[in-house]
């Protein structure tokens, strides 16, 4: 960071996922390595190779009430649980509403609602078409309504970057404090992509596992075994202040969002480069935006998907960003219990890694039976059961969160410890 650059903070911190309706519940089931994909049981899913999913452990609609939830797409009921929740927890900020801002993203939006409202246009005519149906459909939906609950007028933003798109958020909220248009932001991810059309769509570039005998086992992140990811759903929230601000309001500092990174492959719409430079440059960036010096990072929650591809090129990425001292981190992908939640991965994966800062300990890698040859050649240690986080040295320990989208984006965050 430099010298003059306003230092950012996370004040709260917001989820709700396969593993729990709160950061609480999710945190325990993370450390637990418990899964949360489920054998799903819709009756659209006759004739679907992939019959599997990570559904949230909790109905957001039962937490809002239905008189809220029903004018909402589930994905924007996902989003405002996780930012109430971030909000709570960061003492509900008083501030100027011209000073707090929102950037909150979804990959897909509400194509659910936009797929409802179809099947009503055809069966039952345009006058039958929810009133809601374009504020539930739109991706910036999330964000609208979050601003709307908080009163939040600096702005409302919604990234998208595919997969990237929750962290992109973050990165985006970082940026609106430091260029002094606000004191607080609400930046997160969100996704409710378990639909016939999304499973149908994702298998059909035989990008989803199909172990639907074994559900809990599918999502193996970095294993021989692995055969793509799960979809997943939920979303999770950070509160960002200027530490100004946070000082000034006498507010607990969770951590300190010292740094963004970004990148783009320019290698093809949906896979990896398979050297890794593209999601290199993107950590190179972020650690060098947050004045981190690669001894510092301890560990790094990983983007990996559970992909053939995606998982060694990001294995490679890694050890390229982080030289040497890629030996002395501990990597976990949790996606291996949440499954793959899309524009929400990236904000939840950025919240595990804080936990993980916080507690000086890496959540476990499950399904890691056997390690793929080409992943254990590079020597980077990958925690399957919780393990303790180690910092040697005067400057602050650092974590390092990856997400990576369709389109070849690439998002790397650093937190380093308050």
């Amino acid at each position: 960071m430099a010298k003059d650059q306003v230092s950012v903070v996370v004040t709260g911190l917001g989820a709700t996922t396969p593993l729990g309706g709160d950061i609480a519940s999710t945190w325990s089931a993370m450390l637990a390595g418990k899964s949360g994909v489920r054998l799903l049981t819709f009756d659209w899913l006759d004739g679907l190779p992939a019959r599997i999913g990570a559904q949230a452990a909790v109905d957001p609609a039962g937490v809002l009430g239905r008189v809220k939830a029903r004018r909402l797409d589930r994905c924007e009921q996902f989003a405002l649980v996780a930012a109430l929740e971030a909000w709570g927890h960061a003492g509900e900020p008083q501030a100027d509403p011209d000073r707090i801002g929102v950037a909150f993203s979804s990959g897909v939006g509400g194509m659910i609602s936009m797929l409802a409202a179809y099947d009503t246009l055809k069966e039952k005519g345009w006058q039958r078409v929810p009133a809601f149906t374009v504020p539930m459909l739109m991706p910036n939906g999330a964000a609208g309504w979050i601003s709307l609950e908080l009163g939040a007028r600096a702005g409302a933003h919604a990234p998208t970057s595919a997969c990237s798109s929750g962290a992109e958020a973050i990165g985006y909220g970082i940026e609106m404090i430091r260029s002094g248009r606000a004191d607080v932001v609400v930046a997160g991810g969100t996704e409710a992509p378990i639909h016939a059309l999304h499973l149908a769509a994702f298998a059909s570039m035989r990008a989803l596992s199909t172990r639907n005998d074994e559900p809990e086992r599918a999502s193996r992140p970095f294993d021989k075994g692995r055969d793509g990811f799960v979809l997943g759903e939920g979303a999770a929230a950070v509160v960002l202040e200027s530490a100004e601000h946070a000082a000034r309001r006498g507010a607990e500092v969770i951590a300190v969002a010292a740094g963004v990174g970004y990148s783009a492959d320019a290698h093809h719409i949906a896979q990896p480069d398979p050297d890794g430079a593209g999601a290199a440059n993107a950590m190179r960036r972020a650690l060098a935006d947050a004045n981190v010096a690669p001894e510092q990072v301890v560990h790094v929650n990983a983007h990996a998907t559970s992909t053939s591809a995606g998982d060694p090129a990001e294995m490679l990425a890694i050890t390229r960003a982080l030289g040497d001292a890629a030996g002395h981190t501990i990597v976990s992908a949790t996606k291996s219990m949440t499954g793959h939640l899309i524009a929400g991965a990236g904000a939840l994966e950025s919240v595990a890694a804080i936990c993980a800062l916080r507690a000086s300990v890496a959540p476990p890698t499950i399904n890691l039976d056997d390690l793929d040859d080409e992943i254990a050649a590079y020597g980077v240690a990958i925690a399957t059961e919780p393990r303790p986080l180690h910092h040697r040295g005067p400057r602050k320990a650092a974590v390092l969160n990856n997400s990576f989208g369709f389109g070849g984006h690439n998002v790397a965050l650093v937190f380093t410890a308050a």
